[in-house]
């Protein structure tokens, strides 16, 4: 079965990951930076200084992009390279750098889709409160405005926020993210502002860009899987923290009864002001899933040391705050580099319940991809392994598509090879691999597979 006429294949990288040059044209330190360089807090003391160098690079990657055949780049913006304070002064240097980046895509006929927020938040407003107060949210409207105003006449998509539920869970009460925090109630403030960030960003947005840009959102929604008698219950709490606290201000203008049910012993939400939730309730254009695993789950019944294999926070604090009494159990292999399993029918399910739940507004698949120890023979890497999950879960979105799911595109996570957050450069998630010694890209035969698959618009029946 082929794709539908107007189905976007691309790929996705983030601004830390790639870019390197943190302290050079203006900008200044992001939470990222900081976090990297606190001893133990990422493997083997890695940072994102250089990266893949992608910010002296730029035309180099841009033509690999287009030797893909790549239909459209998801790229993020580093806040603190456009306004290296958090607010007040515009670094043009910052600007021009992602103007060019617009500007080579467009030229290439690739379609730029730009996400504002992939986690490098100004360490200067991390100093003020970061993600717990409300100015930061205030802050992000206005540096929006300032790159809608900068690159809205180019730009096809706009996407506010990358995965707020890793920004605020695991960086304020797992503290595994930057900025590393481990406080069960700045977790749900930072839910809060980020989701009022979200809604004032695009109020800003639509006020700056042209008329015909798109708008969006991405969210790392949760596939859980019930086991048990306790299953079902264990499922509804941790679907609240993950799911509904972004879904239901996003979408709906509310804060679900689970959600508020589960953290009422952390919070009474006071934080929450006359106005917000109309705020946070923007209309979007079109709904971004990141989507890799899924989890299995049940009530802790007390007995033993309680299973916490949920692929984030094994021997930390939990990032599940009011559902410390869910317990994540083992998944069946086989399972990626990054010990998370391999499960397309998980995609399959949340794309029909996001379809079922919220009929007319469409779906894009904006990250899926998978971490395997890759080889080097004789110059190259083959790796099936990622050739096969990238073809599974493609496979699980033709079959939605087939049931009448609306989903516009599928974004391969991620391009090249780079920083893993606190997994550093232990972790390859590309279908471009990078030389960290050479900085050297060269192509897998992943990457040559789904430039096929672009070109044809169809999925071989074999890897």
């Amino acid at each position: 079965m082929a794709f539908p006429d107007g189905f976007l294949f691309g790929s996705a990288t983030a601004s830390y990951q790639i870019e390197g040059a943190v302290d050079e044209d203006g900008r200044r330190p992001s939470i990222w930076d900081t976090f990297s360089r606190t001893p133990g807090k990422v493997v083997n003391g890695d940072t994102g200084d250089v990266a893949d160098d992608h910010y002296h690079r730029l035309d180099e990657d841009l033509d690999l992009m287009a030797s893909l055949g790549l239909e459209a780049y998801r790229f993020s913006i580093a806040w603190p390279r456009v306004i290296p304070e958090g607010r007040g002064a515009v670094n043009q240097a910052g600007l021009d750098f992602y103007s060019r980046l617009v500007d080579g895509l467009l030229a290439r006929g690739i379609r730029p889709v730009a996400t504002l927020y992939h986690w490098d938040l100004p360490q200067v407003l991390e100093d003020e409160g970061g993600w717990t107060v409300r100015s930061t949210a205030e802050a992000f409207a206005d540096y929006a405005r300032v790159v809608g105003q900068a690159l809205g006449d180019r730009v096809h998509t706009w996407t506010t926020l990358n995965e707020p539920w890793c920004a605020a869970y695991l960086g304020y009460a797992a503290g595994v993210h930057a900025p590393g925090i481990t406080d069960r109630l700045a977790s749900l403030k930072a839910v809060h502002h980020l989701n009022l960030a979200h809604g004032l960003a695009l109020k800003a947005l639509r006020e700056v860009v042209k008329p015909d840009a798109e708008f969006s959102v991405t969210l790392n929604l949760h596939v859980f899987r019930p086991v048990g008698d306790t299953g079902l219950d264990a499922q509804r709490r941790v679907a609240a923290l993950g799911n509904a606290a972004f879904l239901g201000p996003m979408l709906e203008g509310v804060y679900p009864t689970d959600m508020l049910e589960v953290t009422r012993s952390i919070t009474d939400w006071s934080f929450v002001e006359e106005g917000d939730l109309e705020t946070i309730n923007q209309p979007i254009d079109v709904l971004g899933v990141n989507y890799y695993s899924s989890s299995n789950v049940r009530l802790w019944d007390g007995a033993g040391e309680r299973s916490r294999a949920d692929g984030h926070n094994a021997g930390t604090a939990t990032p599940w705050p009011g559902a410390e009494d869910v317990e994540f159990l083992p998944t069946e292999g086989p399972h990626t580099d990054m010990g998370w399993n391999i499960d397309p029918a998980g995609l399959e399910d949340l794309l029909t319940a996001l379809s079922e739940r919220y009929p007319g507004l469409p779906l894009m698949v904006t990250e899926n991809g998978a971490a395997f120890p890759d080889e080097v023979r004789d110059g190259r890497v083959h790796d099936a392994d990622r050739i096969d999950y990238v073809r599974r879960h493609l496979q699980a979105v033709q079959n939605v598509i087939a049931r009448g799911v609306d989903v516009r595109g599928y974004f391969v996570w991620s391009l090249m090879d780079n920083f893993e957050w606190a997994f550093g450069y232990t972790k390859r998630f590309g279908i471009v691999r990078v030389d960290y010694d050479t900085l050297e890209r060269t192509r897998k035969d992943s990457a040559d597979w789904f430039a096929e698959v672009i070109r044809t618009r169809e999925l071989p029946e074999t890897p």
